[in-house]
C-alpha cells in the first residue's frame, strides 16, 4: 500500500493567527493589533502580556513584524543629584548614548533630585511614572518609597534598582554589585595594606538610607570581626557624599584617634577625606579605600592618596537595564541572559 508523504509527515496544526494570540493574552485582536504594529493606546505590562502570549504558542512576530516597528519604550533613570562623580559620569553616559538606546528600539531620560529624601524620591517615581514605560533608579530604604515602587507595578511600569537596591517591593530587578561582598573586600584589603597588628579603622558613609551603604557597612564590619580581630572599627560617620562634610568628619576622625590608620568611603566625596589627610602629612600613612573610579579618583590613586578604589563598569550597568527592559517587552524572564556586575579592585599599578 503506498502512502501519500504528505500524510507522513507530522500534521502541523493550523497557522497561529492574532486571534490566537488575543485569546491566549485575554485581550481583544484590536489590542493584539495595536501592539503589534506599535500603536500607541496600550499599557506597558500589556504590551509585555501580547509579546509574551505570542511566545508561548509560536507567533512570530518578526514575520507579522519587525520589532522595529514597535513604539520605542521610553525610559527614565532616576539618579540622586549633588557632586557624586561616578552619579554624574553615569548620567552623562546615559544622555550621551541615545544612538546606541535607538537599536534596541528605547529611549532614555536622565532626572535627577535631591539626595537623601525619600518622600521626593517616591514623589518623582509616580510623577515619571505616568510618562515612561520604565524606570530605573538608585533607591532609598524607606516605606514611602516601597509604596511607590509597588504603585508602580500596579500600573504595569517594571522598576529597576540601581547602584541600591531596595528590600519588599515589587521591582524588577537589581542592577548593581553585592554590597555586603564589596564592603568585606574594602576591609579585606585595608586589613592587608595595614599589616598583622593592632589598628584603628573607620567608615564614612553617604547615608545609611540607602541599603548599599548599610550592606557595605555590614561587610565591612563581618570581616574584621571574622578574620582581624585585632583591629578596632572605631565608628561610623555620614558625610552625605558631600566633600565639604567628608572633610570636616575625617579632621574630627584624626583629632580624636592620632593613631588611626585605616579609612573606607563607603559613598562618594573622596576629595574631601584626601584633602584632611594631606593636611596633616598623612596621606601616605592612613589607608584610604574608597568606591567609584572617577578622574578624581583616578587622580588619587596616582598621587597615593587613595590605595584602592572598589567600581562597577557603568556602561555595563546601563547596558543591564536597558537588557531588562528589552526582556520585558519580549515577554521574557527580566533576568534572562544578565549576569551580576563583577566588583572590580583598582590600584594604582593597574589602572585602566
Amino acid at each position: 500500500m503506498s502512502i501519500d508523504p504528505a500524510e507522513a509527515r507530522p500534521q502541523r496544526r493550523r497557522s497561529t493567527r492574532i486571534d490566537d494570540v488575543a485569546q491566549q493574552a485575554g485581550v481583544s485582536t484590536a489590542t493584539v493589533d495595536r501592539v503589534l504594529n506599535g500603536r500607541p493606546g496600550v499599557r506597558a505590562v500589556t504590551v509585555q502580556r501580547v509579546l509574551k502570549a505570542a511566545g508561548e504558542i509560536g507567533y512570530v512576530i518578526d514575520e507579522a513584524q519587525p520589532a522595529s516597528a514597535l513604539r520605542p519604550w521610553r525610559l527614565a533613570f532616576l539618579l540622586p543629584a549633588g557632586s557624586n562623580r561616578f552619579l554624574g559620569m553615569l548620567g552623562r553616559l546615559i544622555g550621551g548614548s541615545q544612538a546606541q538606546l535607538a537599536s534596541f528600539n528605547m529611549r532614555a531620560r536622565v532626572d535627577t533630585i535631591e539626595s537623601f529624601k525619600p518622600e521626593l524620591l517616591a514623589q518623582h517615581l509616580k510623577k515619571i511614572g505616568r510618562e515612561v514605560d520604565g524606570i530605573a533608579f538608585m533607591a532609598l530604604e524607606h516605606p514611602t518609597v516601597r509604596e511607590a515602587v509597588d504603585s508602580l507595578a500596579e500600573r504595569g511600569v517594571p522598576a529597576v534598582t540601581l547602584i541600591s537596591d531596595i528590600a519588599n517591593t515589587r521591582r524588577v530587578a537589581y542592577v548593581g554589585l553585592d554590597n555586603r561582598s564589596a564592603g568585606r573586600t574594602a576591609g579585606y584589603l585595608i586589613a592587608r595594606f595595614i599589616g598583622a597588628r593592632p589598628a584603628k579603622v573607620a567608615m564614612i558613609a553617604g547615608s545609611l538610607s540607602y541599603r548599599a551603604h548599610e550592606e557595605r557597612e555590614m561587610g565591612f564590619l563581618h570581616l574584621f570581626e571574622d578574620l582581624f580581630p585585632a583591629i578596632q572599627v572605631v565608628g561610623l560617620r555620614e558625610g552625605h557624599d558631600e566633600e565639604a562634610r567628608n572633610y570636616r568628619q575625617t579632621k574630627t576622625l584624626l583629632a580624636q584617634h592620632p593613631d588611626l590608620a585605616g579609612i573606607y568611603n563607603i559613598g562618594g566625596g573622596p576629595e574631601g577625606i584626601a584633602r584632611a589627610l594631606k593636611e596633616a602629612g598623612r596621606q601616605h600613612e592612613v589607608v584610604f579605600v574608597g568606591h567609584g573610579l572617577t578622574p578624581d579618583t583616578r587622580s588619587l590613586l596616582i598621587e597615593g592618596a587613595m590605595d584602592a578604589v572598589i567600581t562597577q563598569n557603568p556602561q555595563a550597568a546601563m547596558m543591564d537595564c536597558v537588557s531588562i527592559f528589552a526582556n520585558l517587552r519580549a515577554g521574557r524572564l527580566a533576568t534572562q541572559g544578565i549576569e551580576r556586575p563583577r566588583t572590580e579592585i583598582v590600584l594604582r599599578e593597574n589602572l585602566p
